[in-house]
């Protein structure tokens, strides 16, 4: 038994991961970071670390202030929990992460209507939106908050045209909405148009941005906006569970990634483009080559005649992690953990197959 289970570690060391950028696992420096870390109580308000990581991010998007909390979605939650009043309505794509992996949090926490939006390419349009405002009348709810992703999650990577952006701030400051930016992967629109994160930035209310994705830190993320709303959201993030005390080994962490994985993102982006190309070019497989923006690969397997958990399973067997994104879609995300070389393998690989 022993020896079985030393040949599936060995086994397991050999998969090429192509899930997430969530499971990036930190460097042996990152550790050194950690391990180094000047630490207080974060809930206190006295950890060194944390404060530094939250002046840090603050600066790098130019608001006022930012806040560290464990998750993504616990970013999301409390930001939207921040700006909104029960019964308000807030329009989402309809394939957004709020709606989708969230765990109709907007619903059970703040008591927000969700209406979502149809796209081709997981972006709304200012035009799209302003026709969806509710007329002021007792009864309807108000149309209060628009909340974009970018990059979008579930449309490849799509990196969000920052002039269409700015014209939904036109329509937002006409009809008196806000907006929430859901900037999990925000870090790789910068990294794939080299537009400023402030300039990303600059129309939005309320933002979170994830660290333990393309970044490579282990956990967390940020709250990131004006000082009385952040000030209001420390108090939503106590009351949703979020407050952590010796906080900083973490912050730690996601300092070293600022500093040095920011700006390596044009790899992973590469990577996932060289990935795409040479699976499309497999029988069976297709991949809408115009959406590869970023580090998000989505193929549909239709023509294999197989459906994705049965390609998956095949995969896995001979070395390759994938998520299901669809009856007949599989999702490849790239990441600091994945090279070319790697996904030159899993192009051979999955050629062999013949799926």
């Amino acid at each position: 038994m022993a020896f079985g289970l030393c040949l599936f570690y060995i086994e397991y060391m050999k998969y090429i991961d192509l899930r997430s950028d969530t499971v990036t696992r930190p460097s042996k420096a990152m550790r050194q970071a950690i391990a180094s870390a000047e630490v207080g109580d974060d809930v206190l308000g006295d950890d060194p670390t944390v404060i530094r990581l939250e002046e840090k991010v603050a600066a790098l998007f130019n608001k006022e202030a930012s806040l560290y909390v464990p998750s993504g979605t616990m970013g999301n939650q409390v930001a939207l929990k921040t700006i909104s009043q029960p019964g308000w309505e807030i329009l989402c794509e309809r394939e957004c992460h709020i709606i989708n992996y969230e765990t109709a949090g907007p619903a059970i926490h703040s008591q927000l209507l969700v209406h979502p939006i149809d796209t081709e390419r997981g972006v709304m349009t200012a035009e799209q939106i302003e026709a969806r405002i509710r007329p002021d009348d007792i009864h309807a709810p108000r149309t209060k908050i628009v909340a974009i992703e970018n990059t979008h999650n579930r449309h490849s990577g799509t990196v969000y045209p920052l002039d269409e952006i700015i014209k939904i701030r036109k329509v937002a400051d006409k009809h008196s909405l806000l907006m929430h930016l859901d900037g999990a992967r925000i870090w790789n629109a910068y990294a794939a148009t080299g537009i400023p994160l402030a300039d990303w930035a600059a129309s939005f209310d309320s933002i979170s941005v994830c660290l333990s994705k393309g970044l490579g830190a282990p956990v967390g993320s940020m709250i990131i906006g004006s000082k009385d709303f952040i000030t209001r959201a420390r108090r939503n993030r106590k009351l949703f569970g979020g407050g952590m005390r010796q906080a900083g080994l973490l912050a730690a962490a996601a300092i070293y990634a600022l500093d040095h994985n920011l700006e390596r993102l044009v790899e992973d982006h590469a990577n996932a483009r060289f990935l795409a190309e040479g699976l499309n070019r497999l029988d069976g497989l297709n991949i809408d080559l115009t959406h590869v923006q970023t580090n998000i690969v989505i193929v549909e397997i239709a023509g294999t005649g197989k459906k994705a958990d049965e390609v998956l399973d095949i995969l896995k067997q001979n070395g390759i992690l994938a998520v299901p994104f669809g009856v007949t879609k599989i999702r490849f995300v790239t990441h600091l953990d994945v090279t070319e070389d790697d996904c030159q393998k899993a192009v051979e690989i999955i050629a062999g197959l013949r799926l």
